[in-house]
């Protein structure tokens, strides 16, 4: 189960949509739900260092899941695409150039990435309104991410590869297991467990540097010797700027979608912060949980990105609109089913992190009046990745910076106004989640797979 071979007479192109799309998504929907653990582990480790902890991890965490989104949707979802499309019309020689030069293009970001943070952390979190302990918390988390993200990126881009060849339980298989060691090695080194040293937050930060690096070495073991699809090949003429360009044209744009995703909730925790520590730590476990939903939105959204990619490839455009939309009703009804689940009986996710009265009452506050959008924005974010496939990505990017300018606006005018309570900017939020769900989905039912502009479908 799980496991369908890319050629260039694919069964993709041919089997049912629907059972095929939960085939291929089921291993990455039980993958992340696995994977939510790890995560959820570390804000427990958190946790139990104090409010002050939780704070930084508030600030912190935002830029460890945008490195994430950016690594395994944005350019891992254009590596997906890009190479399915390759093997979709049969040229595999072509798609291992790609494989090749996709390792490489990860190699050169995470490089960037850790420049960035690394240099201008204090910079970037002090922005955010960090300052004295929390400042210090959350710097320490960062660096020790920001000094082993290779790691992440190497992965992922691994693992975009793998899926890209139909094996799409090999790459859960062993993301989970990285997952897991993340989850063992985080709370060893939080609270320095036998002969290892207490790190404190840092020690969370170094458990997913591990587990992302013992994917890594799994996947390029199977992509060197095991899969039939494609291999590995190292090849120095094989290098060159062209297939990374291929790679960069819809994963640079898709990037957008991440940043301006990122940025609507580092907006809102920079004016949370404002509200003091405890209402920062209450949003900060709120927020997590919203972070949390994109691994098992990309379940089935990497599913499509692969059907989506194939039919694209062999030229079926109508049949891969409808796998798309298939994919996001899926996507659509799984996360919102988590929304209101958790609007309803808000404790059930803030309980988990949390014995103090006020940082649960603002988490609560966001649960409930954000959760009940959630499906929006898996509607949204499954079409995105199903937007990938197609390599039209433009629309569901102009979408998500909808999103954003709504939430950036609303809080500056709500910043002036001394009535304003945390709920307002959390109803911005889900006036968000609206507006992207109901442009990214017309924009695609109007023809946005179908039309260019500038080189780039609508």
């Amino acid at each position: 189960m799980g496991e369908l071979i890319v050629t260039a007479q694919s069964p993709l192109l041919t089997v049912p949509i629907g059972r095929t799309l939960i085939r291929l998504a089921a291993p990455n929907v039980v993958a992340m739900s696995v994977t939510l653990l790890a995560p959820m582990a570390e804000a427990w480790y958190v946790g139990r260092l104090g409010t002050v902890s939780l704070a930084g991890l508030a600030l912190a965490f935002p830029m460890m899941m945008m490195m994430l989104m950016l690594s395994a949707g944005s350019i891992g979802g254009a590596i997906t695409g890009s190479i399915a499309q390759r093997l979709g019309a049969g040229d595999r020689t072509g798609a291992e150039v790609l494989a090749l030069n996709a390792i490489i293009l990860a190699a050169l970001l995470s490089v960037l990435s850790s420049l960035i943070f690394l240099g201008l952390g204090t910079l970037i979190y002090g922005g955010l309104g960090g300052s004295g302990d929390v400042l210090r918390e959350a710097l320490a988390y960062s660096d020790a991410l920001f000094i082993g993200c290779f790691t992440m990126w190497l992965a992922n881009a691994l693992a975009g590869i793998v899926r890209a060849a139909g094996n799409m339980k090999v790459a859960s298989k062993n993301l989970v297991l990285g997952s897991a060691i993340h989850a063992i090695a985080a709370g060893l080194l939080v609270f320095g467990i036998g002969p290892l040293p207490e790190l404190g937050i840092a020690g969370a930060a170094v458990g997913i540097v591990i587990g992302y690096g013992v994917a890594a070495i799994l996947l390029g073991h199977f992509l060197l010797t095991k899969c039939d699809s494609l291999r590995l090949r190292f090849a120095v003429t094989s290098i060159g700027l062209v297939p990374m360009l291929r790679i960069l044209k819809v994963g640079a744009l898709s990037s957008i979608n991440v940043l301006t995703s990122v940025l609507t909730v580092i907006t809102i925790t920079a004016f949370m912060a404002r509200f003091g520590v405890d209402v920062l730590a209450g949003y900060g476990i709120g927020a997590r949980l919203e972070f949390l939903l994109i691994p098992l939105i990309f379940g089935f959204g990497t599913a499509s990105t692969v059907m989506v990619g194939v039919h694209f490839g062999a030229n079926a455009i109508d049949r891969a609109h409808r796998i798309g939309w298939t994919a996001a009703l899926y996507a659509a009804c799984l996360t919102g089913v988590i929304g209101v689940t958790v609007a309803v009986f808000p404790g059930l996710w803030t309980n988990l992190f949390t014995n103090a009265g006020a940082v649960r009452a603002a988490s609560h506050s966001y649960l409930e009046i954000a959760g009940p959008f959630y499906a929006l924005f898996g509607l949204a974010l499954c079409l995105y990745f199903a937007s990938q496939g197609a390599g039209r990505v433009l629309w569901p990017v102009i979408a998500s910076v909808v999103r954003f300018l709504i939430v950036l606006v609303g809080c500056l005018i709500l910043a002036e106004n001394p009535a304003a309570t945390i709920a307002h900017f959390f109803i911005l939020i889900a006036a968000g989640f609206v507006a992207q769900g109901i442009l990214t989905g017309a924009a695609i039912q109007l023809g946005a797979w179908r039309h260019h502009l500038d080189g780039q479908s609508a």
